[in-house]
This record gives C-alpha cells, structure tokens and sequence, in this order.
C-alpha cells in the first residue's frame, strides 16, 4: 500500500509459520500483505525456511535489514517445526532491538475458519487420537478467546464441552470431526485442510496486532508452547501437558 505523500512508509513484518507439515513465511506492510510463500512441505524446515525467506524477499526487492517487526507462530504443533521457525527468528532480529510477536497456532488456525456467529474451535491433530484445541468468537476482524481453554483434548472431551452449533477448523477434524458431529448433530460445520490450515499472513495479521497493543517480546525470549509435554518430562513431572498461557 503506497504511502501518502509526506508520511512515513508503514513498517514491514516479516511472519513465519512452521507448526505444521506445509511451512509458510510472509511479507506484510501495514497490515497489507506484500507476498506470502510456501516452504516446500514434508522437507526438514532447517533446510527450507531460510532459502523460502530470501526468495519470499527477493520476489518483494525487500532487504532483510529493512524488516522492522516479526511474527512467529509459537505453538502448539509440530515440536521440530516451532523450534525451526523459533530459532530462525531469533538469528533474524539478534541484536537488531526489532519487536517480535509470538502468535499462538491455534488463534491463527481459528482465521482461516469462515465468518460466523458460532463459536469457532482450532482442532490441531496432536497424534495419540487427541487434538490441540481452544475456542474462539468472532468480534468484527478480530478473534475473542472463546470459553473453551487451549488445552489437549479428546473426541469425547470435546463432545461434552461444545455446543450443538460451533466451526471446527484445522487438521484435527480428521482426528475428531465425523465423531463429534455424529454426537452433536449438524450444526457442527468441519472445516479441514487446505482451508483449514495455519498460513504466515493470518500469523501476521495476528502478530501486528499483538504488537500494537504493546505485546511484543525480545527475542531472547521466545520459546515455543508445546501444550503437550516431551515424555521425559511426563515421566520427570507427572504431568502430561504444560501450564495454561498466562
């Protein structure tokens, strides 16, 4: 978006999305996107995501030093996935001062669900016939926690804490989906991929206004939401999944 004469150029931020199997980095610019790209899917993201950046800036003739905010999805998902995307942005902004914004995966999932006034549940497929969950409301362009909280839940989990009409989005609807629907009847709307996947321009958009509400953390920060907890750690803790987001 060009700027007015006279006035500053709207900053660009730099997105990144790793949580899951189809990896995608974006160019924003005052809330407008410049370009989006693809990491190629099923390939370790420690050798795609870099060359995936510099052709997604290449294509926009924008310099790395000229990126002045970033948005990175930190989970829950892929545990090698968010440490990848993680990491990368870490050595991005290392010593540069730029604002970075840790986008949780489930709220950009709930972006990609059509507009409704039903509540809209992320499902992100966690294996072991669970889902990474959380509900959402639509507030306009924006997103509202809905009253279910993030957390790792079964099917029947769900069945008995959703209502008869809701949206679930994400790849967890080939986990959940047909059973829920089957318990709580047709006004359970699925929405799976393609459509129903995290992509870095919802993680910017979300990343922006996080930043502008003064939610940005330094770098050195960052560390990816697992939701789930590593087994050594379940066997060390007793505990199968990390604290509730503050």
């Amino acid at each position: 978006m060009a700027a007015r004469r006279g006035a500053l150029a709207p900053p660009f931020l730099l997105a990144i999305e790793t949580s899951g199997a189809e990896p995608s980095v974006a160019l924003l610019r005052g809330g407008e996107l410049v370009a989006e790209r693809r990491a190629p899917a099923h390939r370790p993201g420690s050798e795609t995501l870099l060359p995936a950046i510099d052709a997604l800036l290449r294509r926009a003739r924008c310099k790395v030093g000229a990126i002045e905010a970033f948005a990175v999805c930190a989970g829950p998902g892929s545990f090698t996935g968010l440490r990848v995307g993680i990491a990368t942005v870490k050595g991005l902004a290392f010593g540069s001062g730029v604002p970075v914004a840790a986008v949780g995966t489930l709220a950009a999932l709930a972006l990609r669900a059509p507009r409704t006034r039903n509540p809209i549940v992320a499902v992100l497929d966690a294996r072991r016939d669970e889902v990474y969950a959380a509900g959402f409301a639509r507030s306009g362009d924006a997103l509202e926690p809905g009253d279910l909280p993030e957390g790792l839940y079964t099917a029947e989990d769900l069945v008995a804490r959703l209502p008869g009409c809701c949206v679930l989005v994400g790849d967890g609807v080939a986990v959940c989906g047909e059973r829920i629907r089957a318990a709580l009847g047709p006004g359970v709307r699925l929405v799976p991929p393609p459509r129903g996947r995290a992509r870095a321009r919802d993680v910017g958009l979300l990343g922006l206004r996080l930043l502008e509400r003064g939610g940005g953390v330094d770098p050195a920060d960052l560390v990816p939401r697992y939701v789930r907890r590593a087994e050594a750690e379940v066997r060390r803790t007793g505990e199968r999944t990390e604290p509730a987001a503050g």
